[in-house]
């Protein structure tokens, strides 16, 4: 086996070097090795954020108010899986869900470690060889590794269904609103396995609203057999076999392409979803989610279904988009168009039918001057006075919305509440920069070293350093700070400040 790349050199340079640090895993897409670290901790922040959030809302949670009420989108899913409810939905045990919580918490602990070894320590490229690193090597045009990585996320895909049916049918249980006066948990001890009902919902055989018309557990857990066999089936077939010579005819093959089947796919999913629980009442109960079909009950206040459904339509136009731009680009940048070199089209021109249109927005001489006087561009400026200006902007303008925005925003503690998590962010930001420039940094800048930031000549060079990053982040940590606490301050006093400005002392 030969490695991925051959000059891996060149390729780091072609990837970062050309590419904005915006650009965000587009930078990573030739650097196997750094993109598994990005996946990885990208994955380590959604089970943070899935074990933190558990957690904040069984902390607000009220036994006394529907839950669909509260603005709750997590402990839902978690009393539809039957996890610490009784007769007709009723929470009367939160262990099961704190526990849930804190495993997420734990578990985002050892991705974030995974994730930072591969960011800043593994290889920037794996090499593809006989090894068991070796086999987390790939080379995006290797056909027949691209289908072995499609047939293992088949498998992963497969046996998340799976668990759903183990749930249902051998670990307690999930909710069946149906089942008694108001609902309960059950074990579904008969799903549904043939195939003329499972797959008949999708020609609407069940009713007009397809998937979404299923009103049993039978059925659900039932599909969720079929789907998951398929996926394990597909999965090994897909590990086993070539790609026909049709999609190697079709399709492309590169990381951005996959980047835009993936999008497309989310993309789907997403407007599915929300399709799902806005007329579904059995996998979404209204016990939980609130009334099918509407985003707000009667009282104005959204549903728990409100803001699911709304998030994942939102989302998924976004997804559709991405599919739409990162498509576009894997097809012309297949038929041979360099995104990276000069050309007419980044051009802003008077004509219609070249690609950057001139708008009085990116045309005007003040967009240009804003942008070049910016605290991150602005010439003339050390590293301390550019992460001072930057911090204090930041952490005042964190203060607002967690002050006036977050669930203490009504108490008396509200304004302080808001100055500690802005404070909080603060770090976590400070934290994040330093880790960017441990990753991307020299001690000494060299102009022919390509970095993540020297693909933009306005970037001054006092920043390239690992010591004049270090002071750029070391001054947004002081400057986040005490914009905070002025911020803080001001909205504390504004009676006072409001009594100074009216002459009333």
């Amino acid at each position: 086996m030969t490695a991925v790349m051959e000059n891996p050199q060149e390729i780091k340079s072609q990837s970062i070097s050309n590419i904005p640090w915006w650009r965000g895993n587009d930078r990573l897409k030739d650097l196997s090795g750094r993109l598994l670290g990005a996946h990885i901790a990208q994955a380590a922040l959604i089970v943070f954020w899935a074990g933190a959030m558990t957690l904040f809302e069984l902390s607000n949670y009220n036994p006394g108010l529907p839950m669909y009420e509260q603005g709750l989108i997590l402990l839902p899913h978690l009393a539809a899986l039957g996890l610490g409810v009784g007769e007709g939905g009723q929470v009367i045990d939160t262990y099961p869900m704190f526990v849930v919580g804190t495993v997420h918490l734990i578990s985002s602990a050892v991705l974030g470690a995974g994730g930072i070894y591969h960011s800043l320590i593994a290889p920037a490229i794996l090499e593809q060889n006989d090894t068991f690193a070796g086999f987390f090597g790939y080379d995006w045009k290797d056909t027949d590794k691209m289908t072995t990585i499609i047939g293992i996320h088949l498998i992963l895909l497969g046996i998340g269904a799976f668990l759903l049916v183990f749930k249902a049918m051998f670990w307690g249980g999930i909710f069946d609103p149906w089942a008694g006066e108001m609902g309960q948990v059950r074990i579904v001890t008969d799903p549904t396995v043939n195939p003329a009902t499972i797959f008949g919902y999708l020609f609407g055989a069940c009713g007009q609203k397809g998937m979404a018309a299923v009103d049993n557990l039978e059925d659900i857990v039932g599909g969720h057999l079929w789907v998951g066999s398929i996926c394990i089936l597909g999965g090994f077939w897909h590990i086993a076999t070539k790609p026909m010579r049709w999609a190697r005819r079709v399709l492309v093959y590169s990381g951005e392409a996959y980047l835009s089947y993936s999008l497309g796919a989310i993309s789907y999913m997403g407007f599915l979803a929300a399709y799902f629980c806005t007329v579904n009442a059995t996998a979404y109960p209204e016990v939980f989610y609130g009334q099918v079909g509407i985003i707000q009950n009667d009282a104005g206040i959204v549903t728990s279904r409100g803001w699911l459904a709304t998030f994942h339509i939102v989302f998924a136009i976004l997804f559709l988009l991405g599919h739409i731009w990162h498509a576009s680009r894997a097809r012309n940048k297949q038929a041979g168009f360099n995104f990276n070199a000069p050309n007419p089209s980044l051009v802003v021109s008077e004509e219609p039918f070249v690609g950057n249109l001139k708008t009085p927005l990116n045309s005007a001489d003040f967009s240009q001057w804003l942008l070049e006087n910016i605290p991150f561009y602005r010439p003339g400026l050390s590293p301390l006075f550019r992460g001072l200006e930057i911090g204090m902007a930041h952490g005042y303008l964190l203060f607002g919305p967690f002050a006036l925005l977050g669930p203490q925003r009504n108490s008396e503690q509200g304004n302080l509440v808001g100055l500690l998590s802005a404070c909080g962010l603060v770090v976590i930001l400070t934290i994040c920069l330093a880790i960017y420039g441990a990753a991307s940094f020299n001690k000494e800048w060299r102009s022919d070293f390509p970095t993540y930031s020297t693909v933009n000549p306005d970037v001054p060079n006092e920043l390239k350093t690992t010591s004049g990053w270090n002071q750029f982040a070391i001054a947004f940590f002081v400057g986040g700070l005490g914009g905070a606490f002025f911020a803080y301050q001001v909205y504390d006093h504004l009676d006072v400040l409001k009594a100074i400005l009216t002459g009333n002392i």
